[in-house]
């Protein structure tokens, strides 16, 4: 048996329709197993509060060893996990293919999606997780929303913490009247027929948060895929599922996983190469849905041909040539890379985009926001979010830079709420945005 492992981590899929997946005689062997070989490594200690938490709990009890640990006393492990990746993906030495075969966040998925079947999940996560629905809801009274949601609105954001749990300081996303979708059908774009990559063709995944909250991600990767030849288009059949994930609804994840790979394999069949707009929803295509339904043939086809946007530009970038026509920005960029960017294993996408802008300084922060999506807004994550993500904070501080960048826009814009409980007056100069934002500024298409 070796100590570690220096293969390259692997991942079996999740045996969720198997009846002994919610036996919890076997969950909770499972879980003491691996928490046991946790304990003793404890490499993962500085990365989300999960760790720190099982660490406590085992030095705290009687033999300060696991068999003194009830197993009542697991769940602030299970919740403290954000789904990120990163210990499976950059610390753990155990992941399969070892023998150990220790897979952290995908134990914490299966205490969920126990919880879920029990009835034991909240109610207030469940309606958060219906981004479809709340975007729908929100598109025909999206000024009142957004007034409603605004964390200097004290009153209502008073309200909302005592009835929703939602933190009253934290940023929340704000809703558009017109979507994506909406601007992508009112608003043509003509394509460059002189561009080097000109015949490429590529239909945007919008995303439910591209779509309802920040279509401007969207709007600038079509001028910016446009003006370097690429036709595309817009669709969005439907969430990824993603916040699903995150409550353990792993069958709600697959029905969702069904319809949008139906649609967008239609496109495949045309030629188009997908692109998924934020990482978090790149990552459920191209790793997540196969392991949940490994034996759905779209959802392998749809695995195969999607792209993170910075990632599909690098790529244009590099077999054809992207066009050179564009100025530099008004200062350095930080470049934080969202922790979903970095379990795609696609290396360093964003940095490398927003590179081939001339006389850019690029600065890389390569530490977790601590957001975790609808975790770290909740009254009873929101410091520990904080606390998380200080590092990150820092680092953009240390930078001088005056833009934040992540293909994840929640992760910059908590990045940014961090640095104004530490520089209020430095907070004022940043900018936080999406890095394709930044090369449509470079190109003066914003």
């Amino acid at each position: 048996m070796r100590e570690g492992s220096l293969d390259a981590p692997t991942r079996h899929p999740i045996d969720w329709t198997n009846p002994e997946f919610y036996n919890e005689e076997a969950l909770d062997e499972e879980m003491r197993r691996i928490f046991d070989i946790c304990h003793g490594c404890r490499r993962c200690f500085n990365l989300c509060d999960s760790f720190p938490s099982l660490f406590d709990l085992i030095d705290g009890s009687a033999t300060e060893e696991l068999d003194s640990v009830s197993s009542a006393d697991f769940k602030p492990v299970v919740d403290g996990c954000t789904l990120c990746d990163m210990c499976y993906m950059t610390k753990c030495p155990y992941v399969p293919p070892h023998e150990f075969n220790l897979d952290f966040p995908h134990l914490m998925l299966r205490y969920r999606a126990v919880e879920k079947k029990k009835g034991e999940d909240s109610f207030i996560s469940r309606q958060l997780s219906k981004t479809d629905r709340n975007g729908k809801l929100a598109k025909p009274i999206a000024p009142i929303a957004n007034w409603a949601s605004n964390k200097d609105n004290k009153a209502v954001r008073g309200l909302m913490e005592k009835t929703l749990g939602i933190h009253r300081e934290a940023a929340l996303p704000k809703y558009n009247s017109k979507t994506l979708m909406d601007r992508a059908k009112s608003t043509p774009l003509e394509v460059n027929k002189d561009a080097p990559a000109f015949g490429r063709k590529a239909v945007i995944y919008a995303t439910c948060f591209g779509n309802y909250n920040s279509p401007s991600i969207g709007e600038a990767t079509r001028a910016v895929l446009a003006r370097n030849g690429v036709e595309t288009e817009v669709v969005y059949p439907g969430c990824c599922g993603m916040p699903l994930l995150e409550q353990g609804d792993i069958a709600g994840v697959a029905d969702n996983a069904r319809s949008v790979s139906a649609e967008l394999c239609v496109w495949i069949d045309k030629g188009y190469d997908v692109i998924a707009l934020v990482s978090s929803c790149a990552l459920m295509l191209k790793s997540e849905w196969p392991l949940i339904a490994p034996d759905e043939a779209l959802v392998k086809k749809l695995a195969g041909a999607t792209y993170d946007v910075s990632e599909y530009v690098v790529n244009i970038a590099k077999k054809e040539g992207i066009l050179q026509e564009m100025e530099p920005l008004e200062g350095p960029v930080s470049m934080h890379l969202a922790c979903h960017a970095r379990a795609q294993n696609m290396g360093a996408k964003g940095a490398e985009m927003l590179r081939l802008i001339p006389k850019t300084r690029v600065s890389i922060v390569e530490r977790c926001s601590g957001h975790g999506g609808s975790w770290g807004i909740m009254k009873g994550n929101y410091e520990t979010a904080l606390k998380v993500g200080k590092t990150a904070a820092k680092n953009v501080l240390k930078s001088g830079a005056p833009f934040i960048a992540s293909e994840c826009p929640l992760a910059a814009e908590h990045i940014l709420q961090g640095i104004e409980k530490q520089d209020p007056e430095a907070a004022k100069k940043l900018t936080a945005t999406h890095p394709i934002e930044l090369l449509a500024k470079a190109y003066g298409l914003d």
